[in-house]
Formats: C-alpha cells, structure tokens, sequence
C-alpha cells in the first residue's frame, strides 16, 4: 500500500510543525515519516554571507522545488530518502543527510505546500491551518531568536520585507486548494480522523484488490 501523502501549511508561526507532531504521538512514529519543506531551500553558500540574510525566503523559487518532488515521488513509491540538512544561520546545506524511510503515512509541512502546484498534486490530504496574524508573528520572534540567532529589528524587518506579502501573494491564495482549514479553536482529532478514514478507505481497495 502505498504512503498517505498529508500536506500540512499556513502562515509562519501558525503551528504546522505542533500538528505535524500530534499525527505522529497518534499514530506512532514508526508509522510517520515527516518532510519540512525548509530542508530544501536552495544552497545560498556561494553568496557572500551578508547578503544571504537579506534573501526573499518565502518566494517558492527559495526552495530546490524539483528535489523536493523527487523526494516526495520517491516515498509515495515506497522509496527512502536522504533529506537534506539546512543551515539557517548560514544558509547553506550542510553535507550531512538524514535518511528518511517511507512510513505508512508522510506529513509534508511548510508554508508553500499547497503554493507550488507540483507539490500540492502529489498530496492526498491538504491541510491549512489559519491563525491570527499577530499571533504568528510573535511565535516566528520568539523562535527566529532562540533558534536562530536572530535581533528583534532582524526578524521584523524581514517580516514586513518578505514574509508578509508572500504570505499575501502566496501562502494565504493557497488555502482555497485545502481539504480541510484547520482553526485554532477546532478539535485536532477532525485532522485525526480525516486521516484514519483515508487510510481504512485505502486499506479497503487494497484487500479488494
């Protein structure tokens, strides 16, 4: 049978990563493979590093869009991987990999999944988690600094650069394509079981089969 492709998106700070994690404590890790779509930003290293920070990382031509496909191909068929590592302190890809296996279920988590359309294709559940915006702009200070190293002033002027009008022109477009927006006041087990009857309806044609 092959994996259940689940795309998880929404604004930065919206609490992708905390759903991504509440379908892997349900189901079980053995059962769940997660992707974050941050792993493939593109490698900026022959940049001069002054002006990597100052890069438009919320644009889908940030990320390395056809080894992110490749890789989703790959474990939809059945096939591991081996993820890339990101650097966001120096905006490059380190050399190491982690080897991701194909689980029952693969949770792809990020802020253009459902923008870039090769992407969204390969999904089978598409999920977009709306929050208020001041919420998650406190949420990305809060990480971007303990995280990252990131000032104050940084994270704000970058936020009002970039990620707000991607989040406009990209990000926020993109919910029309969701099968379920997923709102902060909203049982998570509405995601839970989404999810549980896509698989048992799976499991079904395959036994039929």
């Amino acid at each position: 049978m092959q994996p259940l492709l689940i795309g998880i998106t929404g604004g930065t700070g919206s609490g992708k990563t905390t759903l991504a994690k509440n379908i892997i404590t349900h189901f079980g890790a053995q059962r769940v493979s997660l992707i974050d779509t941050d792993s493939y930003y593109v490698d900026r290293s022959h940049l001069p590093l002054h002006e990597r920070h100052h890069l438009n990382f919320d644009h889908p031509d940030a990320l390395d869009i056809p080894l992110l496909v490749e890789h989703l191909q790959c474990l939809k068929q059945g096939n591991p991987i081996q993820k890339q590592i990101y650097d966001f302190a120096t905006h490059s890809r380190k050399k190491e990999t982690i080897s991701v296996a194909p689980g029952e279920i693969v949770v792809v988590d990020g802020i253009l999944v459902l923008a870039v359309d090769e992407v969204c294709r390969l999904l089978d559940l598409k999920i977009f988690i709306d929050e208020d915006a001041d919420v998650r702009l406190l949420r990305r200070l809060t990480r971007d600094m303990r995280e990252r190293g990131r000032t104050v002033e940084s994270v704000a002027q970058q936020y009002f650069e970039t990620v707000r009008p991607m989040h406009r022109a990209y990000v926020e477009p993109s919910r029309e394509k969701a099968d379920i927006i997923f709102r902060k006041d909203d049982d998570r087990q509405i995601v839970i079981r989404s999810i549980q009857d896509l698989l048992d309806t799976r499991a079904g044609r395959y036994s039929k089969a």
